[in-house]
């Protein structure tokens, strides 16, 4: 079971940005790139085994070869692949918009919600974001927001740094605001319900399709209240610090900030998916040595053992 590097599919969603090419080193004919998916075993785009006896395969291909055990005890109680990581490069607005709850999704959409959390990788000075509303609303009050155009002035607008983390339930009406580049760690589901999406056209020339009913059917129209929170300060060990940026039924995620050597352990619970967004140095264990930068992406499968890491680099660590 060797360790995989992993190509990312790209989207060139309308408000996407550059720094994807310029500063993760992603490669593509597209002018713009808005996403790239990590970690992803979706239909819609899935990641790509790069170099290797698996060289070329598309990560579920390969699950599907190596088989079930590669994933780990704790993704049996998943029917599909349960994760998708996101880096998102927001030069424009995102609409505003909301993910449906399991139980909804699966009935109506035949996948899972979304429930997922951001960590702010960069940032525009004075950047925001929508996160929930401000007070309590009926579902009345939220339909008429949105057919007179004032549904901004009920959300939670908040300005954003470096470093925080959002933690985003399924049902939290959110979108992410100009000028903001994060990484999201979700449930693997690609079904948003916008809600408002300033009167833009899409690729087509046509205006963005709205999902009014659906987002009324799903929105919690409340204040949000997060299911998982981030430890407020790292741990400290020789050579690296860990932080929990997230822990939930579908996901936990760490930051380590690496300054000379971090060791972990892939044992048979879970996967590893590694994400480097600052930095460099090198990912070894069981006698394999690759070299990783910013904005690569790694898949050490369940029961792999000790792995190392080394170097100056800043990596997010997701697990099952």
């Amino acid at each position: 079971m060797p360790i995989l590097k992993l190509k990312a599919a790209l989207k060139d969603y309308i408000w996407g940005g550059t720094q994807l090419k310029e500063k993760f080193h992603k490669q593509s004919v597209l002018d713009t790139v808005a996403e790239s998916w990590e970690l992803s075993c979706h239909p819609d785009g899935a990641s790509v085994i790069e170099g290797g006896a698996y060289d070329g395969l598309t990560l579920t291909e390969y699950i599907s070869k190596a088989g079930q055990d590669v994933l780990g005890e704790h993704c049996k109680r998943f029917e599909f692949f349960p994760i998708l990581i996101k880096l998102i490069d927001a030069k424009h607005d995102l609409s505003i918009q909301v993910h449906p709850a399991n139980d909804y999704a699966l009935r109506v959409e035949g996948g899972y919600g979304k429930t997922e959390m951001w960590y702010i990788v960069d940032c525009e000075e004075g950047a925001r974001l929508f996160y929930g509303f401000k007070k309590k609303i009926t579902k009345e009050e939220f339909r008429r927001h949105i057919e007179q155009n004032t549904l901004e002035t009920a959300l939670n607008s908040v300005k954003v740094h470096k470093g925080e983390v959002f933690f985003i339930d399924a049902g939290t009406i959110h979108a992410i605001g100009s000028g903001i580049l994060i990484a999201e760690i979700q449930q693997n589901s690609n079904t948003t319900y916008r809600v408002y999406d300033y009167g833009r056209k899409g690729l087509d020339g046509k205006p963005r399709p709205l999902h009014v009913e659906k987002a009324l059917d799903v929105t919690v129209t409340a204040p949000p209240h997060p299911s998982s929170t981030a430890d407020a300060t790292p741990t400290v060990y020789g050579g690296y610090t860990l932080r929990r940026l997230a822990g939930c039924e579908y996901f936990t995620v760490h930051i380590a900030e690496i300054t000379q050597s971090a060791a972990f352990m892939a044992d048979g619970t879970s996967f590893h998916s590694l994400v480097c967004i600052e930095g460099q140095g090198t990912l070894s264990g069981a006698g394999e040595s690759y070299s990783i930068k910013k904005g690569d992406s790694f898949f050490i499968p369940a029961g792999f053992g000790a792995y190392t890491l080394s170097g100056g680099m800043t990596v997010i660590k997701t697990v099952v």
